[in-house]
């Protein structure tokens, strides 16, 4: 289902003077009133699930990563497994994904009995030196990124410490406060002390190129392409059998109507309540989620950044009343806001370049997997061979017993 702009204002022109009464009347009634039921998308979910097997060995790489020489003791990975939420031992996690690590023997102490450690494979190296290389030729866009995240806040200033945990859903290398910031002094400042809440980066210029939002970018361009000025404003992308109520749909038609406020415009003056103020919060979060890698963030952690972005406190509700825009789902028990026009299916439509840092860890695993698959396959050779050796060897048995007995026979 798919609200078209025309359509709508061809619809809202026809429209009587008691139904624009009555629309007035919708407008001025609790946004919070305002009910959709959410409803399942298992094609969306399915979107969630694609990922799941490699995020979890990604956990366990930078379990290691982080530790001192990035070696570690199996028997202490071992111990981690609860917190790590790893379903299977380390040893079976090892056998299934060959291309990880290599074991080895050490001592952790100088008078103990060498033990079992891990240390990143080759291969694995050879994927975290192409990533190096490939956040540095998309620098431009992380740096970007960064300046929008700044630019959409209230004061243009974001704890450090809370772009540092959604570093995973933007794409930033894990250093980027450290070893890309300082490189931008034109663009970023950090202030404050280290520690948990009290750093903070700061938007040192605005660039307004920076301060066009993906609406405003895509009515652009679709108006260059058509030489018919284009107003910016949200697609609506529902899956077939999805119903909302007559009286939803004319409020998201008359809603849709409304002036289209970028994320990157003052909103100071905004009411909490107002529908300039909901208006404006639907844009901040299009623009995060377009900002991200999967086009989705995990609705906790924008919870994070209420007072960053002016966001309600019941501002998760705009997911299932904009449920044309947004699909929320609750896969593995955690609430996820995904951008619906992101996505046929399952996959993702436009892919973020720095997917590729994800996109080679798939592969190295896939590697790992063909790896070990053709290994089982030798071992089944191997005593399948073993079999029919066993086999003929008795048949060869069993064939000479009965000429014996033959022989004893005819004597």
């Amino acid at each position: 289902m798919l609200f078209h702009r025309h359509s709508i204002s061809s619809r809202f022109n026809a429209s009587t003077n008691s139904t624009a009464i009555r629309v007035w009347e919708q407008f001025t009634a609790p946004i919070s009133s305002l009910k959709v039921v959410w409803r399942k998308d298992r094609k969306l979910d399915q979107a969630i699930d694609n990922d799941k097997s490699w995020r979890q060995c990604a956990k366990v790489v930078k379990e290691v990563l982080n530790e001192p020489g990035q070696v570690i003791p199996l028997r202490y990975l071992e111990k981690r497994r609860e917190r790590l939420r790893l379903p299977v031992k380390i040893e079976t996690f090892l056998s299934r994904n060959p291309t990880l690590f290599d074991v080895y023997y050490d001592r952790i102490k100088p008078k103990t009995e060498p033990v079992k450690f891990l240390k990143v494979s080759d291969r694995l190296q050879q994927v975290l030196d192409e990533n190096e290389r490939i956040y540095s030729e998309n620098e431009p866009l992380i740096v970007a990124k960064l300046c929008k995240l700044l630019m959409m806040s209230t004061h243009n200033v974001v704890s450090a410490d809370k772009l540092v945990h959604v570093k995973r859903e933007f794409g930033f290398p894990n250093d980027f406060l450290v070893n890309l910031v300082p490189k931008y002094p034109d663009y970023f400042k950090l202030i404050g002390s280290s520690g948990e809440g009290n750093s903070f980066l700061e938007l040192v210029s605005w660039n307004p190129k920076f301060a066009k939002s993906v609406i405003e970018q895509r009515a652009d361009e679709e108006s260059e392409l058509t030489g018919v000025k284009i107003r910016p404003s949200s697609n609506w992308k529902l899956p077939s059998g999805f119903l909302i109520r007559k009286e939803m749909r004319e409020w998201i038609r008359d809603w849709m109507e409304r002036p289209y406020i970028s994320p990157y415009d003052d909103a100071s003056s905004f009411d909490q309540a107002s529908l300039e103020m909901e208006k404006r919060t639907v844009g901040v979060l299009h623009e995060l989620l377009s900002l991200s890698l999967y086009k989705r963030i995990p609705v906790p952690i924008l919870g994070k950044f209420t007072e960053e972005y002016r966001f309600s406190n019941a501002f998760s509700s705009v997911f299932t009343r904009h449920s044309g825009i947004f699909y929320m789902s609750l896969k593995g028990g955690i609430k996820t806001a995904m951008l619906r026009e992101a996505y046929k299916g399952d996959e993702l439509i436009d892919r973020d370049p720095l997917l590729e840092v994800n996109d080679n860890f798939v592969k190295l695993l896939a590697e790992g997997h063909r790896q070990r698959e053709e290994e089982l396959k030798i071992k089944k050779q191997a005593v399948k061979k073993d079999e029919d050796m066993v086999s003929m060897r008795n048949s060869t048995l069993n064939d000479l017993d009965v000429s014996e007995n033959e022989e004893l026979h005819s004597s």
